[in-house]
């Protein structure tokens, strides 16, 4: 039996039973996660799953679903399923009365900031990012201080207070579409891109737009390193890298394809590639895996995120029962910080979803990095 420490979910917990109607119910779902999930734990998953849809439809909830969900999370409860910038968007239009963010908490922030009115929910408050925690509102102020005059770009994953100090965010997937945007919009040939260094030297290489970028990094992606491309391909020539801008540039350079998340599985879906490596977090695989079907074999290296392990079938289920835990932005950061998430949900679609150009990413491209 599956525990927690709240006496009135155990006991709902408890109720919970594998049956015959549960299993017809939950079919369709597990014909996708065959393989990912075995039959054992199925028998555990399938009654979270089907009292979860159950209880969304009883209070007018959805669950955003990261890409980074395990697949139970992914195909089996996500509403809405994608990377920071799709969910963000999701977040806005929904007319669901409560949010339920399947991911960390300042992507819950996020959906609060464009969606005030409704209840936003995460199942663990442990689940934090540690990108977002290593730039504050108060050092934002400071870093503008020292540059007056200059835009400021931040990356969507970042916190509140610092999204309130921003002039426009940015996610993996538009990011020098924003720089190129912010520096003709404010007429400079030099923008702020905070927080991610490896991001900010990423985009670098991709535009002529100065770049003033921060220390800061995602303990998932700056883990991985040349040599671990150089193992992969000895092993399996033939496969497929991709990777993504979070990726030191020396692990970009050696890849074959470089976007966002989901340009990386649609890059996947369109492409069939047989072998494919994604340099990305562990649960990205699992969930394109289960949209490619057979005939795309999907190799490893790759690093798992413990913040989005966090979020599990078993909290997602307390947090919709006891409508825990709540998230919430005090009004007048939500007031600052909007106009900066918005620019960005406004901004519109590239002509090229996400791609970095690959022989740019080859090109070294200096940028003045915070001290």
């Amino acid at each position: 039996m599956l525990h927690s420490k709240n006496p009135i979910v155990d006991e709902a917990l408890g109720a919970l039973a594998f049956t015959p109607d549960i299993e017809a119910e939950t079919a369709e779902i597990y014909a996708r996660l065959k393989g990912k999930v075995s039959p054992i734990e199925w028998q555990i998953q399938a009654p979270l799953i089907a009292a979860i849809n159950r209880l969304k439809r009883e209070t007018n909830a959805v669950v955003l679903a990261h890409n980074y969900m395990t697949p139970d999370i992914f195909h089996g409860v996500g509403d809405y399923v994608g990377d920071s910038l799709g969910l963000a968007r999701e977040a806005a239009k929904s007319d669901a009365k409560i949010i339920v963010q399947g991911g960390v908490h300042f992507m819950a922030e996020t959906s609060k900031i464009l969606a005030p009115e409704k209840t936003v929910l995460i199942p663990d408050l442990r689940a934090g990012c540690s990108l977002a925690s290593s730039l504050t509102g108060e050092q934002l102020r400071l870093i503008k201080q020292r540059y007056p005059g200059l835009p400021v770009v931040s990356y969507v994953n970042t916190t509140a207070d610092v999204k309130a100090e921003t002039d426009i965010c940015c996610t993996s997937a538009n990011a020098v579409q924003v720089v190129e945007w912010a520096a003709k919009e404010w007429g400079v040939d030099r923008v702020i891109l905070v927080p991610d260094e490896f991001l900010a030297r990423n985009v670098a290489r991709q535009t002529n737009i100065g770049i003033i970028a921060y220390k800061g990094a995602c303990e998932v992606h700056e883990r991985f390193n040349a040599q671990d491309i150089a193992e992969v391909r000895a092993a399996h020539p033939d496969a497929v890298v991709l990777g993504h801008p979070e990726c030191p540039p020396d692990v970009i350079a050696a890849c074959d394809f470089t976007g966002s998340t989901t340009a990386m599985a649609d890059y996947v879906m369109q492409n069939k590639p047989k072998q494919v490596v994604l340099i990305t977090e562990c649960s990205m695989a699992d969930n394109v895996t289960a949209d490619a079907g057979e005939g795309v074999e999907f190799l490893r290296p790759c690093n798992l995120c413990p913040h989005m392990k966090r979020i599990t079938l078993e909290g997602i289920y307390a947090s919709l029962l006891t409508m825990t835990h709540e998230v919430t932005v005090d009004a007048a950061i939500i007031d600052k910080a909007r106009l900066s998430v918005q620019r960005m949900i406004d901004m519109p679609p590239t002509i090229t979803p996400a791609r970095y150009d690959m022989i740019k990413a080859r090109h070294h491209v200096d940028v003045e990095l915070i001290s």
